[in-house]
């Protein structure tokens, strides 16, 4: 496993960002001798602001989240937007009420989180299931909603150019600025109708204050507590035996959604010594503590007996896994006379830290202890620096973009007790001298330019060149473009190559995936056992992502968009199903051994439209849709003879990327009554889920395959603006109570609240 000194990353950092610098220095000396010097007429847009008018690009506003304010995690919203899903990190089903932002169809592992530009990496540290699943509800949740300014949720070919991580988009949620002397306190409150599902509770707090001309101080707290749900929620779709001597009724089921406790706090002091430079010194801490409900990877582990661990565990709703993370991060924004520079460098420090869980057979992923406890570290560093320059191109204005990207991260397993050691009988093979660390440095050098090539037609082409320690040198780019047609119709497009690196899981030479038979590969079956090895011999995941489609902006206020996307997935990383060897164990058994591998091949397809209008002075309505005409990743699954001699042929299966619906439908009307009081009816409406019908990881036929039928959800809020500076919200969510419950069987992953009320208050002083 290649590791590096955490010097090397660092001091690339401070390499970057110096040389970041220099620029600004020289144009300093320039514009003291000429103001005017870089004068070119027309300033066109910069790359990154004319991508983020791409048609594959919406952004949700501080006024969003007041008129459709979220439960717990902002995610709620986010899922509101063309394109966009939540799903469990694999098409397994596993962990289903686990969900995370999906972005077409590619899956959350394909999603980069932001937060104000900076990633967001503190999912990673959660132990990755040979089907990709995680115990994670993702990196969404670190911000309370109260605290956002907006929100851009970024797909397609715009996302490419922010490196690793974003083959399926890009989320960057940015915070609320100290512009000025502000204090805002606000609660929030959300209460099921079901007295099983499990209320909510936000307290939050941001304190602004300009100490001088200069400087500038934030302040944000919060305290956000999300309820488990009782641990029999699904027992009316769980399966149920009677003995017949006794005629004891005994059911199992699988558990609702966990609950959660968040504990966020901020401060960010902002020093702005001249109009041209501005520095940000941010300190971040937050604690996630999940409440338990039962679930289990597995699923079906809660039982009407109460006799198990987990059953105690979940009628008590304790704290089985606690998810804290500090990070420290230096911005500098500068603004000059030939463009504009931004550079950062962070530092984020994630402890994971669980209740051990079985590692093998039908206790796997389930919780097997109440006082052993173990702790996965995950510790990253990213810099970054770009600058934006004004030129020329052929005679016509341009604005160009030059970046450089540093990004290490580091994985301490070395507290963490479910691994084995292995050694085969060549050597070839041999983790018995793990150290349990795996470190990976990726740098990656980038430009774009955004060229205005005639009146009407723009073309922002982009290349990268990213270098890692552990897979080498990668090659991306792309070009977007956009004509307008007339001064309403524009036909927008692009077509770009992302990529993803391997994860510290897949690498790791301590993390060793065990199954004891019945989740062996095909054709070994119940011939086990089986462990799925790490390799630092993979190949970083690459799309080839295209989009294209027409926007319409007229004079009477309606706008719409209709978007074709396609996306080419190659080397997708997951369990493989290829024997690579043996191992004895101490007990004298054989154990069969895997490894992590590249799948060749996997395609995703779909179109995306949203539309517009208003109906009046004070009515407007606004309607996305999504539709996926293809999902899927084929495999080729080697055979072979098993233990019992039986010999069977090469198969070849297609399973779908994610577990998403076949069309989605996202509708709300706002009416703005008056001045102060605004309406909000909303619906969504989903599609079919279809459930896979082999395993991925397995190449067998999966025993229940039924779909989850269409459901819709609708809504009803509103807001109430007063003269003190108190503003209400309140509204009602899923009216008709559609309440989905989880039964583990086939799409059947995840749970769908039912009715609930909420209110909120936000005082602003």
């Amino acid at each position: 496993m290649a590791t590096v000194n955490a010097r090397l990353p660092l001091g690339t950092a401070l390499f970057l960002f110096s040389i970041s610098q220099a620029p600004a220095a020289l144009a300093q000396t320039l514009s003291s001798q000429s103001d005017d010097f870089y004068d070119l007429g027309t300033i066109v847009l910069t790359a990154e602001e004319q991508i983020k008018q791409a048609l594959g690009v919406s952004t949700i506003t501080e006024e969003d989240l007041e008129r459709q304010p979220v439960v717990n995690d902002v995610a709620d919203i986010i899922r509101r937007m063309p394109g966009v899903n939540l799903t469990g990190s694999s098409p397994s089903g596993q962990r289903g009420n686990q969900r995370q932002v999906d972005i077409r169809g590619m899956g959350p592992e394909n999603v980069l989180i932001l937060i104000d530009g900076k990633p967001v990496l503190s999912r990673t540290s959660v132990k990755m299931g040979r089907g990709g699943e995680r115990d994670t509800r993702g990196d969404t949740n670190w911000v309370p909603a109260e605290m956002v300014q907006s929100i851009e949720v970024i797909r397609g070919p715009a996302a490419a150019r922010y490196g690793s991580g974003a083959a399926g988009g890009v989320v960057n949620i940015i915070t609320k600025q100290p512009e000025e002397d502000l204090l805002q306190l606000g609660v929030h409150y959300d209460v099921p109708e079901s007295g099983k599902e499990g209320m909510t509770q936000r307290y939050n707090v941001l304190w602004a204050k300009r100490l001088s001309d200069d400087v500038a101080l934030r302040f944000t707290g919060s305290y956000n507590k999300s309820e488990a749900d009782d641990p029999d929620l699904n027992a009316e779709v769980g399966d149920c035996e009677v003995d017949p001597d006794t005629g004891t009724e005994t059911c199992s089921y699988d558990a609702g959604n966990e609950g959660v406790v968040n504990k966020d706090a901020t401060l960010l002091l902002s020093w702005e010594p001249s109009d041209r430079n501005k520095f940000d010194f941010e300190l971040g801490w937050s604690r996630q503590g999940n409440l338990f409900a039962g679930d289990t990877q597995l699923g079906g582990r809660l039982s009407s007996d109460g006799d198990t661990i987990i059953d105690d565990l979940a009628d008590d709703g304790e704290e089985t896994n606690v998810m804290e993370r500090g990070t420290f991060a230096f911005t500098h924004t500068g603004t000059y006379g030939w463009g504009e520079t931004k550079s950062y460098l962070q530092y984020e420090h994630t402890e994971n830290t669980r209740l051990s869980e079985g590692a093998a057979g039908g206790g796997e992923g389930a919780i097997n202890s109440t006082s052993d406890w173990d702790t996965a570290i995950l510790e990253a560093i990213a810099a970054k620096s770009e600058a934006y320059i004004d030129q020329t191109v052929f005679g016509r204005p341009s604005a160009l973009t030059l970046g450089a990207e540093v990004r290490w991260e580091k994985l301490d397993l070395t507290d963490y007790s479910a691994f084995v050691d292995i050694t085969n009988a060549d050597g070839s093979i041999d983790s018995t001298d793990a150290d349990g660390i795996t470190e990976q440095t990726t740098i990656g050098l980038y430009l774009e330019d955004n060229i205005e090539w005639t009146d009407r037609l723009t073309l922002t082409p982009a290349l990268r060149v990213d270098w890692a320690d552990t897979f080498g040198t990668n090659v991306s780019g792309g070009l977007n473009a956009s004509y307008e047609l007339t001064s309403e119709w524009t036909v927008k497009g692009g077509v770009a190559k992302a990529f993803k690196a391997p994860n510290l899981y897949q690498l790791s030479d301590t993390y060793v995936y065990t199954t004891r038979g019945r989740g062996c590969p095909y054709p070994y079956y119940v011939d086990g056992p089986c462990y799925v090895l790490g390799n630092d011999d993979l190949d970083p995941e690459t799309s080839v992502n295209t989009e294209i489609g027409v926007a319409y902006n007229g004079d009477n206020g309606i706008n719409a968009t209709l978007t074709w996307f396609h996306n080419d997935y190659r080397d997708k990383i997951q369990a493989g199903t290829e024997q690579i060897g043996t191992t004895t164990l101490a007990d004298g058994r054989t154990a069969r051994l895997f490894q992590w591998q590249n799948v060749p091949e996997s395609e995703v397809e779909g179109l995306e439209g949203s539309f517009s209008m208003p109906l009046g002075e004070r009515v407007s309505l606004s309607v996305n849709g999504t539709y996926m005409i293809n999902s899927s990743q084929k495999i080729k699954i080697k055979g072979g003879t098993n233990s019992s001699g039986e010999t069977s042929g090469d198969r070849n299966i297609e399973v779908p990327l994610s577990l998403v619906p076949d069309y989605t439908i996202n509708a709300a009307l706002t009416w703005n009554v008056n001045d102060r009081l605004t309406l909000i009816p909303s619906l969504t409406h989903y599609g079919e889920i279809e459930a896979a019908e082999y395993s991925s990881f397995m190449g067998t036929e999966n025993g229940d395959t039924e779909s989850r039928d269409p459901y819709t959800l609708v809504n009803l809020g509103m807001t109430y603006a007063f003269d003190n500076g108190f503003n209400f919200k309140a509204g009602v969510t899923n009216i008709f109570d559609e309440s989905i419950k989880r039964s583990g069987d086939g799409a059947n992953t995840y749970n769908e609240p039912g009715r609930a009320y909420y209110f909120g208050l936000t005082k602003t002083f």
